[in-house]
């Protein structure tokens, strides 16, 4: 993988990670579940974090600040906004809301995680790697809420 392809896969991973951050914030403006709302306030601000660790290794250069990056409006074309779009065809279905969020989450840890089998860098591929292994807790996270809304025990 050379450096430009590289800098490009980073760029990717922070934009999905905001697409991540942005899905649970606004699912968290939108619960009214306790539980739910809280879940999402903690996986957005997560997200936020794993943004900025793939903004750290791409080092100093021609980015804009990433508190900048952080506060655009959600990419609209993203799957993660597509998912919360459909969360809201009517009225916020806060259920439908976690099953998405748990597909989102599952997808979002193979790519991470095909992506680290692609790199050599060691410190950035390890980034990826600590960023899936988040991502598995996450959809765990959200799991263990979708069993508790639906009366199961965990």
């Amino acid at each position: 993988m050379t450096s430009a392809d590289l800098k490009a896969a980073l760029l990717e991973a922070i934009q999905t990670e905001k697409d991540a951050m942005d899905y649970y914030h606004l699912a968290a403006e939108k619960s009214v579940d306790e539980r739910v709302r809280k879940t999402f306030e903690l996986l957005s601000r997560d997200e936020r974090q794993h943004a900025f660790s793939f903004y750290a290794a791409c080092g100093e250069g021609e980015l804009p600040a990433f508190d900048t990056m952080m506060a655009a409006p959600p990419d609209t074309e993203s799957s993660w906004f597509q998912a919360l779009k459909k969360a809201m065809l009517a009225e916020f279905d806060e259920r439908l809301a976690l099953e998405l969020a748990i597909e989102q989450e599952d997808a979002l840890e193979k790519q991470l995680r095909a992506m680290a089998a692609k790199i050599s860098d060691a410190k950035i591929r390890a980034i990826y790697l600590a960023n899936a292994n988040s991502t598995h807790q996450h959809m765990e996270m959200v799991e263990e809420d979708y069993r508790a809304m639906l009366g199961m025990s965990s």
